[in-house]
């Protein structure tokens, strides 16, 4: 079993992941066809990428005494004084809460004997750690000491367990293979690949210099990995000159059009392109796991992808060239994609791709030329790509407006063209493969939200397509599910097959008015009916994981089916068991407990929650869910003060925008900065309330967003108040990112609906991104009164009400410039509004250090405490 180069040993023996999230994809873990007898594990190491928890000694830049939940509580906001330097605690029973150590992510090996664990860091990394050097560089953001990703995750151990009957996760220490034996304390530097026996968990190194910018090491076969090195006797980086040596000039003279939206970190000067150059510029390496031997696979480019086939046997790679643009991210630079063999010979160039500037706005558009260029999962060795036949303009008439070509790998290099698989109308999401006589193929249309499924036979690509679902995308009632995948004997995943018929089996939410219930059904693709084999019921909800009965490309069979499931409760975590079918559908299905986690905020274990059902007052249906603390009762203690967190959503249709999304039994997991830690505080909450924003047919949501937020927070108050579980002169607003614009907009236009509002990290003013802006594909010229309407910067001088304003000050979200709030809060300060802004060094969109996190508790729930809990407020009277 194998580890791949997404795990990076740390000095003090912990592992570094390299991946965006703690839950490291499977595939990414084993090799594509491990026996069980030669099992290994693979990691690499980040020298120096140490993550302490924040210890006593770590305290110094703590200015505030309300500090851990060891100590005193907050004071009082009369005696609290605020700081000039430092960071602030929130009070204990919030920090308590946010400190708590996270539990175990697993991933099992191919053949399902084996259970990984693997243990993530404390929840919060010090601000040390984000405050290292990084260059933002054309839409990336890069530690230059490691030439990586400036802000891995990663995990502090792993141990390999096996897989009983009686098995029982967290596992018991006697059970764990811990795999050790890293370096001990090495400087800073490019990441190293190490390997590790699972049997024994010793571990050792099999190759330096890694370059994990754009991707990640990646098998070849059960014995070779890819990677992508630090070029061989690199020179030192590019030195910025002291002063400039010229202006900085772009060039529109040909009058081309070219719209873009506001991307953050873009390249500025020729300096800035060089830089790029130098730390994207990699070598392409094949190292042999069993050996050692290294063996190189081309010249030095920008390499950004390398794909090995299923059999091994050919790469499919990937890179860019200049010249190089000031106006949009590296994603559209001008890329080269190659086939070649698994020695690095070219067989076959499939793309040269201009610069793309010039990507329509609208959603729906791409880029010209091959696109989603990958593998077959189905076929050894087998190319497919989608091109555009409409410019990638989904203003422009074109029928078909997709063409998905495919290509064996061993016929490219005769010359032998493409042969085309299949067309559609709408725009091409992609294709699940099953086999030669079964995939799925999946198209849709923003405008409409619709959404159609097709099968089709790629071994006879003349009987065209036969649709399977065609409808409405927003609809969740009426959501089908999604196929099920299985393993196959090559390290991919294709459609589960029941009995390799033309039955799948679906996993859906199951939306209902009642909450989501989740399903797994068996579709016959033949008749289109569907039999329901189980569905999750009260008092729990439960979920569809992965097949465990799909090793040896054997046929899936519904006696003897076993998955992995979820199950929660409201007040119960989320727990993973196994369900099997011996007898099939009609028999007796049997379960067994896999995970034992404790809760992880004990000290609110018994909070209360239910989901609510209201109306606007156009009809439509709203729903949210209202939090309250535990133990509270409303004929005793009266209403509670209140914060309502919220994030708005565009619906083309009222009945869609009105559908119960939510499940009343799903389990309240606590985010590190969640709205629900102040029922700790003894609020009441009304998280997710729906803000629709509906427009039908041809006319367009936003053009009465103002109106519809409004009637929706009013309708929002008013359930409360019906309730009687909030003192509406105590209810705050807030929300983050395009919920901070929302917070801004009912301050200005329904004031006296809130006593105070927090807006985090979000965009203001949307003169400033004139491009379009979430769901809005306009530009502010063909919408000028709806930008400026929405804009709650212009709406400044209606502000009365206190705001809070929270901004990472590297935030690199597309619009949500820190500007954004720093104008804002010009604004709100000239014409007198009470107001307040923080800005956290080192973070981006959303936050991650604990000296962040924290002091952003903190300033919140000060706010809340001054002016929304305190009724002699004269913030209040406004």
């Amino acid at each position: 079993m194998l580890i791949t180069a997404c795990m990076h040993k740390l000095p003090t023996r912990a592992l570094v992941h390299c991946g965006h999230s703690a839950y490291t994809p499977l595939t990414r873990l084993w090799p594509r066809t491990a026996q069980p007898s030669k099992r290994k594990a693979v990691l690499s190491s980040a020298r120096g990428q140490h993550s302490p928890r924040l210890g006593s000694a770590d305290r110094s830049h703590w200015c505030c005494a309300s500090a851990t939940a060891q100590d005193a509580p907050v004071a009082a906001p009369s005696a609290m004084k605020p700081p000039t330097t430092g960071y602030c605690l929130p009070p204990a029973e919030i920090v308590e809460i946010v400190d708590q150590p996270p539990e175990p992510s697993l991933s099992f090996s191919p053949d399902r004997k084996k259970v990984m664990q693997l243990y993530r860091p404390p929840p919060l990394p010090p601000i040390s750690e984000l405050a290292r050097p990084e260059l933002k560089l054309a839409g990336l953001r890069i530690d230059a000491e490691i030439f990586g990703s400036s802000r891995m995750g990663y995990s502090t151990g792993i141990a390999v367990v096996t897989m009983t009957e009686d098995l029982m996760i967290p596992a018991p220490a006697s059970l764990e293979t811990h795999i050790h034996g890293g370096p001990d304390d090495p400087p800073r530097g490019p990441l190293e690949l190490w390997v590790a026996d699972v049997e024994t968990g010793a571990a050792r190194p099999l190759l330096p210099g890694l370059n994990t910018i754009f991707d990640e090491p990646t098998w070849m076969g059960n014995d070779s990995i890819i990677n992508a090195v630090v070029p061989e006797g690199v020179g030192p980086a590019p030195v910025k000159p002291p002063s400039a040596i010229g202006p900085k000039v772009q060039d529109n003279t040909s009058g081309k059009k070219a719209q873009a939206r506001t991307y953050q970190d873009l390249l500025k000067d020729a300096y800035d392109e060089d830089t790029f150059e130098y730390y994207t510029n990699t070598e392409l390496v094949a190292v042999q796991v069993s050996t050692g031997q290294v063996t190189k696979l081309g010249p030095s480019r920008l390499y950004t992808a390398v794909a090995p086939s299923p059999d091994g046997e050919f790469l499919l790679v990937a890179w860019l060239e200049r010249p190089f643009s000031y106006n949009v991210p590296c994603g559209r630079f001008p890329k080269r994609i190659q086939l070649w063999d698994k020695t690095g010979k070219v067989i076959h160039e499939l793309a040269s791709l201009p610069l793309a500037e010039d990507i329509p706005i609208a959603f729906n558009s791409c880029r010209r030329g091959p696109r989603s260029v990958g593998w077959r999962s189905d076929k050894p060795a087998e190319l497919v790509w989608t091109e555009a036949q409409d410019g990638g303009d989904p203003a422009v008439e074109a029928s078909p407006r997709d063409i998905v070509y495919t290509m064996p790998a061993n016929v490219a290099a005769n010359g032998t063209g493409p042969q085309q698989l299949a067309q559609t109308d709408l725009r091409c999401g992609g294709v699940f493969w099953g086999n030669e006589d079964l995939a799925l193929i999946y198209e849709s249309e923003w405008k409409t939200r619709r959404s159609v499924v097709s099968t089709f036979a790629p071994g006879k690509p003349e009987q065209g397509l036969q649709v399977l679902f065609d409808r409405n995308y927003e609809d969740a009632y009426t959501d089908p599910g999604s196929p099920a995948s299985r393993r196959t004997s090559l390290g991919t995943y294709v459609l589960a097959m029941v009995d390799n018929q033309k039955k799948l089996l679906m996993q859906g939410s199951g939306a209902s008015p009642e909450g989501n219930k989740p399903f797994l059904d068996v579709l016959d693709l033949e008749t289109k009916q569907s039999q329901r084999l189980w569905q999750s019921s009260p008092p729990f909800l439960e979920d569809t994981g992965s097949l465990l009965n799909d090793q040896h490309d054997k046929p899936i069979t519904l006696e003897g089916l076993s998955m992995l499931f979820t199950r929660e409760t409201n007040l119960e975590t989320t727990q993973i068991y196994i369900k099997k079918w011996e007898e099939g559908p009609d028999g007796p299905s049997s379960e067994r407990l896999l995970t034992h986690f404790p809760h992880p905020h004990p000290s609110i274990k018994d909070l209360q929650k239910e989901v609510i059902r209201y109306k606007r007052d156009d009809g439509i249906d709203m729903t949210a869910t209202l939090y309250l603390p535990p133990g509270y009762n409303k004929e005793k203690e009266g209403p509670l003060p209140c914060l309502i967190w919220a994030y708005p959503r565009e619906f083309k249709s009222k009945d869609a925008a009105g559908q119960m999304r939510k499940s009343p039994f799903s389990f309240s997991s606590i985010g590190d900065t969640s709205p629900l830690l102040w029922l700790a505080r003894q609020y009441a909450i009304l998280d997710g309330p729906t803000m629709p924003i509906v427009a039908e047919g041809d006319e367009e949501p936003n053009n009465t967003y103002v109106e519809q937020l409004t009637a929706s927070a009013r309708a929002a108050v008013q359930e409360l108040e019906r309730r009687g579980v909030a003192d509406t002169s105590k209810i705050a607003v807030g929300g983050h990112s395009y919920g901070a614009f929302m917070a801004a907009n009912l301050l200005a236009h329904a004031p006296d609906l809130f006593a105070c509002g927090i807006a985090r990290s979000g965009a203001y003013n949307r003169t400033l991104t004139p491009f379009g802006f979430q769901a809005e594909e306009r530009t502010l010229w063909e919408a000028t009164d709806t930008y400026i309407n929405m804009s709650p910067y212009l709406q400044a001088h209606k502000i009365k009400k206190p705001l809070l304003l929270i901004h990472g000050e590297d935030d690199n979200n597309t619009g949500t410039f820190p500007m954004q709030s720093e104008r804002f809060y010009a604004a709100l300060k000239g014409h007198g509004a009470p107001c307040k802004l923080v800005i956290l060094p080192h973070e981006s969109h959303g936050y991650r250090a604990k000296e962040s996190v924290m002091h952003t508790l903190y300033e919140m729930d000060q706010w809340l405490q001054r002016f929304c809990e305190d009724k002699q407020s004269p913030m209040a009277k406004l």
